[in-house]
């Protein structure tokens, strides 16, 4: 190779390298604006709750033009299905700590317990994942089964999968019925805490012990025969 060859090499490799940069930069930025959109997002809807998002008043906020956003969302609802998918992994991250209880008849409270403090310490993100548009989180569970949303409702699935093989169970229980149970019952007690602030009901924490009791044991003292009537 002469050394004209040798320069022209020299030349194109650094015209190669010097283009991957500006590539590799563009995207890098791409990314960086896209995850901007999506924590000015965050913020709106959890100060102002999700109605008040849409693609002008997030534009404003990230100073882009609206059109911009368009080249990184769809519409609003793109924007809506990236936060709630967030939100399933903020919720599960929440409920790992109780997924390593080895014990699942002790694991269950846990579960629960985590659950209702998810909700109530996020309210704006639990109300866009459950209580707003059904549309988003419909289509969480039916994308990927290892989605955040299937991934999470496994969580609650697993315990009652680990008390049958541990024998605490009988054969022919339904896990997963069992666990919509338990989802039903820790959602109802967050729900009812978002929506009805002024019901002087019982706290939370209190309220997820009893409903997961209830769920183990019954009702207490509860008996199949009626009281004998008193004699007046």
């Amino acid at each position: 190779m002469n050394a004209v060859h040798l320069l022209l090499g020299v030349q194109w490799v650094k015209a190669y390298t010097g283009n991957m940069g500006i590539a590799e930069r563009k995207e890098r930025q791409r990314a960086e604006l896209r995850e901007q959109i999506l924590r000015v997002a965050r913020d709106i809807v959890v100060k102002e709750g999700f109605p008040a998002l849409s693609m002008r008043k997030l534009a404003e906020a990230v100073e882009y033009a609206p059109a911009t956003l368009y080249l990184h969302f769809e519409n609003r609802e793109a924007i809506a299905k990236e936060l709630c998918v967030r939100g399933f992994q903020d919720l599960l991250a929440m409920l790992e700590p109780a997924t390593q209880v080895e014990d699942p008849l002790e694991r269950l409270p846990k579960l629960a317990e985590a659950y209702v403090r998810f909700g109530l310490e996020h309210p704006e993100t639990y109300r866009m994942i459950f209580m707003e548009d059904p549309k988003l989180s419909t289509a969480l569970f039916g994308d990927h089964p290892e989605g955040p949303g299937p991934r999470s409702f496994g969580v609650l699935v697993q315990v009652f999968v680990d008390l049958v093989a541990a024998g605490r169970l009988e054969e022919g229980t339904k896990p997963e019925q069992l666990a919509e149970v338990l989802w039903a019952g820790v959602h109802g007690i967050v729900s009812l805490r978002l929506t009805c602030t002024g019901f002087p009901g019982s706290p939370a924490e209190e309220l997820t012990q009893v409903m997961v009791s209830t769920l183990v044991q019954g009702l207490p003292g509860l008996t199949t025969e009626p009281a004998p009537t008193k004699a007046r």
